[in-house]
């Protein structure tokens, strides 16, 4: 359907005036709006990128170790997708903003002038057949004024020319003013004829010709505004479907990411993550098992309410009759058997201890501390690392020698002279990380061969462990183990036998031995009254006869019995020993 305003609306310049109005409104309008939309997606993408950040795996951090489990490589894959994914919001933002947002406010600008080139021809146009009209109006006024003029003057004329007592010189002077008048009347008239003549042209020009002119480029600014407007909103879309097959393989990514994820492997990589290396322990003396380091409840309330403190120095007087209740042990703060034995477990003081005084001290750089199985990966990562230094040593040495070479082919670039302190230094670096690398390599060697023994040893006492009727033997393999339950490493296999895990003065682990108490290596007699007040120690009055089951290990105290359910410790100053290999059991 074809219409055009410049016939339609000929009479309807106010409207069509306050309608571009409104059009250019609204385009600016709708530009506002998309420009809000611009600022969302940014506000969206930087918060969303800004999330991304925020759980992304720091250097050196303690997370790093976390992500070797399919789980956290997973969150890593997701968090790096759903960067990409505040990327394409971006690139919406910034798409609407050059594509649209900055076409629109250009295209605004221009519209503005053209409306306002428009109406101001149509506003001339408008003043043009206004005074051409005026014009008019003016030369038929005139035109009446003169008619009536002349007819009063002919009027005048006949009533003097009618009259005898008028001279004859009046009559003829009232005829040629009736004469002159109209004349001017019919002057007035043929201006009238003309201004009519001219104002119907100028009226036919300006409906006909110059108002439809300028009307139609009205509508056709109107028109291309609304085009441009059904344009802005195709590429409003357009701007996000073009993003939307990078958002779907973003989402993919995020998906493949998920579906990555392995149980079993998570599970398998928690055992290569904490495993020992250590064999369980068998059953001793008994067929019944025995589960380490379940302990019977004296013995671990004994052992985990050892004094920790020093003990209190003897009573100056010779007679203890100034102190009735004697000196008191240090106080501690009782502390739960749970938490207790949490710090036993968590620190293995005592055992790690005896241990080390075996080893003759715990090795740091070797990480001879740990579990054979989690040194073995320790030893491997650092020698790796050292490698890496080798490498880049090397690098560094073959770019220093060929500079060298250049500056002694060609002197005016360089004294080759300067480059020699560098090469020292390097050399004297490679030479301290190879020592390193060997020494480690030793370290590492070793580890494998003892954990491929501890393997071949493991098969063969599992394949000895059941005889042909499914009963367990009684035989004792517990000291084949090189490894000590603490996690620390023997390193000589000859001194783990059965007869130090029978002896307390050398090994910890008889305390796991809930069958048979510690023997006796002597008595003692108290010299002073002691009242055990903390738990772990054990109550004396003076003079009294005690068996001790333990010496002193350097700290003050020992361990003594005074009956077959009832030992623990006292000050070693307070009591005078006896030792006596003979001595028997109370």
């Amino acid at each position: 359907m074809s219409c055009s305003w410049g016939t339609e609306l000929w009479d309807q310049f106010d409207n069509l005036e306050k309608h571009t109005q409104w059009g250019i409104e609204f385009l600016e309008r709708y530009t506002k709006f998309v420009k809000e939309r611009s600022e969302i997606e940014l506000s969206y993408a930087k918060q969303i990128r800004n999330l991304s950040k925020k759980y992304q795996l720091k250097k050196n951090s303690k997370e790093e170790e976390e992500f070797k489990y399919t789980t956290c490589r997973a969150f890593l894959m997701t968090l790096n997708e759903l960067s990409d994914y505040a990327g394409q919001h971006e690139v919406i933002a910034e798409n609407l903003s050059t594509q649209i947002i900055a076409e629109l406010t250009r295209y605004t600008q221009e519209l503005k002038a053209e409306r306002k080139s428009h109406f101001h021809d149509g506003r001339r146009a408008q003043q043009h057949i206004e005074n051409s009209w005026k014009q008019l109006e003016s030369s038929k006024r005139r035109f009446e004024r003169d008619c009536k003029e002349a007819d009063r003057a002919q009027h005048y004329f006949d009533k003097m020319d009618a009259d005898i007592n008028v001279t004859k010189a009046d009559v003829e002077k009232a005829k040629q003013q009736a004469q002159m008048r109209h004349q001017i009347a019919e002057d007035s008239k043929n201006e009238y004829l003309t201004y009519l003549q001219k104002f119907n042209k100028d009226q036919h020009e300006h409906y006909y010709t110059l108002i439809p002119h300028i009307f139609q480029r009205i509508q056709e600014m109107e028109e291309r505004r609304v085009g441009r407007v059904r344009e802005s909103m195709r590429v409003y879309t357009e701007v996000e479907r073009k993003v939307l097959p990078i958002v779907s393989k973003c989402l993919d990514g995020m998906t493949k990411a998920a579906e990555s994820i392995e149980p079993k492997m998570d599970s398998k990589q928690v055992v290569e993550s904490y495993k020992s290396g250590f064999e369980p322990p068998e059953s001793r003396r008994r067929s019944r098992s025995k589960l380490w380091p379940l302990l019977k409840r004296n013995k671990l309330m004994s052992l985990l309410a050892s004094p920790r403190q020093p003990p209190p120095p003897p009573p100056t007087s010779p007679s203890p009759d100034g102190l009735p209740n004697g000196p008191q042990s240090p106080q501690q703060p009782k502390e739960p058997l749970s938490q207790r034995l949490n710090d036993f477990m968590g620190t293995k003081h005592k055992m790690h201890c005896l241990r080390s005084l075996k080893r003759g001290g715990t090795g740091q750089e070797d990480y001879s501390h740990l579990p054979p199985e989690q040194r073995r990966k320790k030893l491997q990562a650092k020698l790796n690392d050292i490698n890496k230094d080798i490498q880049k040593e090397m690098d560094q040495r073959d770019a220093l020698t060929k500079m060298k070479d250049v500056y002694i082919k060609n002197p005016h670039l360089g004294d080759p002279d300067s480059i020699d302190p560098r090469l020292e230094e390097i050399t004297q670096s490679l030479e301290k990380l190879q020592l390193e690398a060997h020494k480690f390599e030793g370290w590492l060697t070793e580890v494998e061969r003892k954990l491929l023994e501890k393997g071949s040893e493991s098969q063969r006492r599992q394949s000895s462990h059941f005889d042909s009727q499914g009963n367990t033997p009684l035989t004792n393999n517990y000291g084949q183990n090189r490894e000590s339950p603490d996690g620390s490493y023997t390193e000589d296999p000859s001194t783990e036998t059965t007869m130090q895990f029978k002896s307390r003065s050398t090994e910890f682990d008889d305390e796991f031995d809930d069958e048979e108490p510690l023997p006796t290596i002597g008595t003692c007699k108290a010299l002073y009254p002691f009242e055990g007040q903390n738990e772990g120690t054990i109550s004396m009055a003076e003079g009294e006869m005690l068996y001790v089951i333990e010496e002193d290990k350097g700290d003050g105290w020992t361990r003594v019995r005074k009956n077959e359910d009832e030992e623990g410790y006292v000050p070693t100053s307070y009591i005078k020993l006896f030792l006596d290999t003979n001595a028997k059991d109370p």
